[in-house]
């Protein structure tokens, strides 16, 4: 198993990206992906295993998402076994264990933050760690507290963590996008992901939300229009090798995001948003580029 060819427009549009800008997608274990990531189609097990080499030799595949351990922490040698497949200037985004943001035994403890999540995944991914994200799913606000608590929880909980990786916080919740919610993060390092999802607003609402608050990266998630069902999304998209139903408004305002920050950008793909991730991070370069070809 080897890359698939890249397409000589591929590679133009790769080397006029800035560096700061980071393109990839969530997970990478997609047989479906042949001739478009790989150069054939080997198993999901081969793939997840020993993908990583092959994906990132594509150009515009600068970062990719371990979402796997949201359902469950992994050690620091599963973490080291895939930085050792990818070149030093590649990053990862790596999704929290879900305890950690729901209430429960572990929601938002530092210790099983430091000991079960922060620690393996630095040990094991050194400067390739770039983002840990922190997805809220949807849930009871009235269970957190409500929007001021779940703040100041939050920012209890970021505060004292270990620099050295950058901390996002995803939420599924609108009415936890407040201003102090806005305050937790920037008094603590961390950045609130942007994300395409039906529970959110759109990604341009939330930028004028949140324009003014200070990050040090810009982190997106494109991940599923607000007019799909995630299952059946996956059902008419399956094997991921197609755009099947283009977000031209979704990829228009993440583009002007990446185009107008002055930080390092993550952008994350899903094939849910589209049809397929890699065809949509092609397709994303190409209108950041052609954002910044404009004076």
């Amino acid at each position: 198993m080897g890359p698939a060819p890249v397409d000589p427009a591929i590679a133009s549009i790769a080397s006029h990206l800035s560096p700061e800008i980071h393109l990839g997608t969530s997970s990478w274990a997609f047989p479906g992906w042949k001739g478009i990531v790989y150069d054939r189609e080997p198993s999901q097990t081969t793939l997840s295993r020993h993908g990583l080499r092959a994906y990132s030799r594509n150009p515009l595949l600068r970062a990719v998402a371990i979402d796997r351990t949201y359902y469950g922490p992994i050690p620091a040698s599963e973490f080291r076994a895939y930085a050792e497949q990818v070149p030093e200037s590649f990053r990862f985004l790596v999704k929290a264990h879900e305890e950690l943001t729901r209430p429960g035994e572990h929601y938002l403890d530092r210790t099983y933050a430091l000991e079960e999540v922060i620690g393996p995944t630095i040990e094991g991914l050194g400067a390739k760690a770039a983002v840990l994200l922190l997805q809220f799913p949807p849930q009871s606000v009235r269970n957190l507290g409500g929007p001021s608590r779940f703040a100041e929880d939050l920012h209890a909980f970021l505060r004292d963590l270990p620099r050295g990786i950058l901390y996002a916080v995803e939420l599924r919740n609108p009415e936890l996008l407040t201003p102090r919610y806005l305050a937790a993060l920037e008094e603590s390092s961390a950045c609130h992901c942007y994300n395409v999802h039906p529970s959110m607003p759109d990604v341009a609402e939330q930028a004028n939300l949140t324009a003014g608050a200070r990050s040090a990266a810009l982190v997106v998630r494109w991940m599923l229009r607000r007019d799909r069902d995630y299952e059946q999304a996956r059902e008419d998209f399956r094997p991921f090798n197609r755009l099947a139903a283009e977000d031209v408004s979704s990829r228009a305002a993440i583009a002007r995001l990446c185009r107008e920050t002055t930080r390092t950008a993550f952008v994350i793909v899903n094939n849910k948003a589209e049809g397929s991730a890699p065809l949509s991070v092609f397709k994303l370069a190409e209108e950041i580029s052609r954002y910044q070809a404009i004076p």
